[in-house]
C-alpha cells in the first residue's frame, strides 16, 4: 500500500510541476501580439481618382421648334443614326399662315415700290418745271434790262427833241410791261418750290413705306424659315423622338413636346464623370485618364481632362448646390470632362463608363502598404516609468492635456521583439501603397496586419511575426 501511495503522490507532483511550467510559459506570452509584416520598398507609384459617368459628345444640339406657335410636323427627312451636314434640311413643319403672310408682305412691298416710282417721276417733272421757270425769270430780267437800255436812249433823244412823244411813251410802256413779266415769273418760282417740297415729302413717305414693308417681309420670311428645321452643325442624329403628324410646341424647355431631334458632333467624344468632392482638389486640366466602358468590356481607352466644373452637384438630386434653397451636408460631386483620344467607331452617347484619372506619379519612390499607416495620440507614445502598469492620473494643465491629445501619423517598426511607433510624412496615395517622404528607410520592416492589432497596439508592444497565415480582415 505504501508503494502505491508513493507512486500516486509522485505522479501528482510531476503533473502539478508540468502545469506550473506550462502556465508560466503561457503567462509569459500573454502580452505578445501576433502580427504580419512588410517592408518599405522603392517602386513606381501612381495616384488615381476613380469616377463614373457616361459617354457624351463634346458638342451636341437639342433641336426644337422656333415657330411662333405650335406646329404639326409635315415631313422628317432623316433617321436616327444618320450623319448630316451643317445647313442640311432635317424636317418640315406646317407653314400655311407663314406662307400667306410672306405673300401679303411681298404684295405690300410691290405696292410701296410702285407708289415711290410714281412720286419720283412727279418730282422729276417738278424739277424740270422749276428749271424752266428759273430760266423764264432770267430771260424776263434780261428782256427788262434790254428795255431799260432802249428807254434810256429814247429818253435822251426825246429830251433833245429828236424823236416824237409817241415813241418815247411806247418805250416806257415796254419797260413797265417787262417789269410786270419779271414779277410774274418770280411769283411762279416759289409756288413751284413749295410744290416740289410736297412731292419730296411724298417720296420720302413712300420710301419709308417701302422700308416698313421690306421689314415686315423679312419678319414674315423669318417666320416661314423657322418651319424648315436645318442642322446647325456637322454630326449625327442621336435622338429622334417624334413622328410625322405630331405637334411640337415652342418655348417649353426640357419638354418632350418641344424636342424634335438631337444632333451630336461625333468627332470629339468625352467621358463626363462625377468626381467626389474629396478628390476634386487633386484633379487638374490636361491630366491623363484611363476610361473603361461597360458596354465594351476588356478594353481601356486613353483620355485627357479638358474641363472641370466649379459648381458642386448634389448627389441625390443632380442639381447644383447653389440652386438648392436650403443648406445641405449631403455628399457632393464635381463634373469633370475627359476627351477620349481614340474612341471606337461603334461607341454611342449615353454609355456608362468609368474614368481613372492619374493625378500624380512617382518613379522609384519609397512606399509602404496603406494599411500599415495608423494614428496615435502623443500622450500614448510617451514611455511609462519603470514598474508603472496603469495610465498616469489626468493632467490638469489644459495646454499640456491638449498637447498630449495631438494626433501623430506613423507606423509600427519591428525592432527585435517589439513594435516601435515611428512618425512618418506621406506623399501621394496609390491603389494599395502610399508614398513615404520621411521617417523610414528602404528595407525597414513594419507591421501591416492585422487591422485589429494595428488599431489597438501600444508603443513598444511585444510582438510575434507570423507571415505564413494572412491576418483576418476585421472592421
Amino acid at each position: 500500500m505504501k508503494t502505491k501511495w508513493k507512486v500516486t503522490l509522485g505522479a501528482g507532483t510531476a503533473l502539478i510541476a508540468a502545469g506550473g511550467i506550462y502556465g508560466g510559459i503561457q503567462y509569459s506570452k500573454k502580452d505578445i501580439i501576433t502580427v504580419q509584416t512588410g517592408r518599405a520598398v522603392r517602386q513606381d507609384l501612381t495616384a488615381l481618382v476613380t469616377a463614373s459617368g457616361e459617354v457624351k459628345p463634346r458638342n451636341y444640339v437639342n433641336i426644337g421648334t422656333n415657330a411662333m406657335a405650335q406646329s404639326r410636323i409635315l415631313d422628317i427627312l432623316v433617321t436616327e443614326g444618320m450623319h448630316v451636314k451643317k445647313g442640311q434640311l432635317l424636317a418640315k413643319l406646317e407653314a400655311v399662315q407663314p406662307q400667306a403672310e410672306v405673300s401679303a408682305q411681298n404684295a405690300s412691298v410691290r405696292t410701296a415700290e410702285a407708289e415711290s416710282s410714281a412720286a419720283e417721276a412727279t418730282l422729276n417733272a417738278s424739277d424740270e418745271n422749276m428749271r424752266t421757270l428759273a430760266a423764264g425769270v432770267e430771260r424776263a430780267k434780261a428782256e427788262l434790262e434790254k428795255a431799260k437800255v432802249n428807254f434810256a436812249r429814247v429818253e435822251k433823244l426825246y429830251t433833245e427833241k429828236l424823236i416824237a412823244r409817241q415813241e418815247y411813251d411806247q418805250r416806257k410802256i415796254e419797260v413797265t410791261a417787262m417789269e410786270a413779266t419779271v414779277r410774274e415769273a418770280e411769283t411762279r418760282l416759289p409756288q413751284a418750290r413749295a410744290q416740289r417740297a410736297q412731292l419730296t415729302a411724298a417720296l420720302s413717305a413712300s420710301q419709308r413705306r417701302i422700308t416698313l414693308s421690306q421689314a415686315n417681309l423679312t419678319r414674315a420670311q423669318d417666320v416661314l424659315q423657322r418651319t424648315f428645321v436645318v442642322s446647325p452643325l456637322d454630326g449625327m442624329v442621336t435622338n429622334l423622338p417624334v413622328r410625322v403628324g405630331e405637334t411640337v410646341v415652342p418655348g417649353v424647355q426640357s419638354s418632350p413636346s418641344s424636342l424634335i431631334m438631337t444632333i451630336a458632333d461625333m468627332s470629339l467624344l468625352t467621358a463626363e464623370v462625377k468626381v467626389d468632392e474629396t478628390d476634386i482638389v487633386n484633379v487638374k486640366l490636361d491630366q491623363m485618364a484611363d476610361v473603361t466602358i461597360d458596354a465594351i468590356p476588356g478594353k481601356t481607352f486613353k483620355g485627357k481632362v479638358i474641363e472641370m466644373g466649379n459648381t458642386a452637384i448634389l448627389r441625390s438630386t443632380g442639381l447644383a448646390a447653389s440652386q438648392s434653397a436650403i443648406s445641405s451636408q449631403e455628399a457632393k460631386d464635381f463634373k469633370v470632362v475627359v476627351a477620349l483620344t481614340d474612341p471606337p467607331s461603334d461607341i454611342r452617347p449615353g454609355l456608362s463608363c468609368t474614368a481613372k484619372l492619374v493625378t500624380a506619379a512617382r518613379s522609384k519612390s519609397l512606399s509602404i502598404p496603406i494599411q500599415a499607416l495608423t494614428v496615435r495620440q502623443k500622450g500614448d507614445l510617451e514611455p511609462k516609468p519603470e514598474g508603472q502598469q496603469k495610465d498616469p492620473p489626468p493632467i490638469l494643465d489644459p495646454a499640456a492635456a491638449k498637447a498630449k491629445k495631438e494626433e501623430v501619423q506613423g507606423v509600427f517598426i519591428i525592432e527585435g521583439e517589439k513594435a516601435v511607433f515611428r512618425k512618418v510624412e506621406t506623399g501621394i496615395t496609390g491603389a494599395t501603397d502610399i508614398e513615404v517622404l520621411s521617417g523610414l528607410q528602404e528595407g525597414d520592416q513594419l507591421v501591416t496586419g492585422s487591422y485589429k492589432a494595428i488599431r489597438t497596439m501600444r508603443n513598444e508592444s511585444r510582438v510575434k511575426v507570423d507571415n505564413k497565415t494572412p491576418g483576418r480582415t476585421e472592421s
